[in-house]
């Protein structure tokens, strides 16, 4: 029975998908909880897709699929603020038709470019297929963005809240800015071979919203949002091998659970406030 239990981590493939989700998952929920309270969801999503035309022009040029995928998420990025700032158009609309075209575009070319990288592994990620390359690149990622997060933690804070309190006290909210979309591209690229392009919006969003629903606090909803990640990415990759079915869906699906519960705690906890208030 144990040795049944243990199965999954008696094979390489499986080893290098726990290590590298686990890898993507801590840097990627400590930046949902600055997306959920700066109101920033949409931007994960755009910055998701929009690497796409970056990863062919990638391949085209024989160079790192990281280095084009992040270049597009930067332009995305800055193409985003830019239109934003030189029009009436409100940003999230700004941001669907940003990165739509973006995403059209990277369909478009991936079709007329002859490329071994099928597109569905673009898309939903080959975590049983990374090799210790990749590992390296994700952990080198993490590792950035966790010092930028933390070094700068209590700044980000106070932008996500209140941008214009945060230029009135001086900090530079054009670095801010622009690093945390900075960091949230390469994050994004190091997601890529784990969970794909479209999952990495659930792993971007889920955690801090779960944790934003349990916490009051943000330090203690940074510290439930990364238990939450990878909680959740442990379980999934395990459960899939056992049910056979593709790890990152499985994540996604235990994130969700855990949002449904979390709904139903909070909703029961404020009832139960407003009848001792009563």
């Amino acid at each position: 029975m144990i040795e049944q239990l243990l199965m999954p981590f008696q094979f390489a493939f499986m080893q290098k998908a726990f290590i590298i989700t686990l890898l993507v998952a801590v840097p990627m929920a400590m930046l949902s909880c600055y997306l959920v309270l700066k109101g920033w969801s949409l931007m994960g999503d755009a910055i998701s897709h929009s690497v796409l035309p970056g990863i062919v022009l990638a391949y085209v040029m024989k160079i790192p699929l990281a280095f084009g995928a992040f270049a597009a998420g930067m332009f995305c990025a800055i193409a985003t603020g830019f239109l934003k700032e030189h029009s009436r158009i409100k940003e999230d609309t700004v941001m669907g038709v940003v990165f739509s075209g973006m995403f059209g575009l990277g369909l478009v070319m991936y079709v007329k470019v002859e490329t071994d990288v099928h597109l569905d592994h673009i898309l939903f990620g080959d975590m049983l297929g990374v090799t210790w390359g990749n590992i390296l690149e994700s952990t080198i990622i993490a590792l950035i963005a966790v010092a930028f997060i933390l070094i700068k933690r209590k700044d980000l804070l106070v932008h996500s809240f209140d941008s214009q309190h945060a230029q009135a006290i001086g900090l530079s909210v054009r670095l801010l800015h622009y690093g945390l979309l900075a960091v949230l591209s390469l994050t994004i690229v190091a997601a890529l071979k784990a969970v794909g392009i479209i999952l990495a919006i659930a792993m971007l969003i889920s955690p801090g919203a779960i944790a934003f629903l349990l916490t009051r606090r943000f330090t203690q909803m940074m510290l439930h949002s990364v238990w939450i990640a990878i909680s959740a990415t442990f379980l999934g990759i395990y459960l899939s091998f056992f049910i056979d079915s593709a790890p990152a869906p499985t994540i996604v699906l235990i994130m969700t659970v855990e949002f449904i519960i979390a709904f139903a705690i909070t909703v029961r906890r404020n009832r139960i406030v407003r009848e001792i208030n009563i």
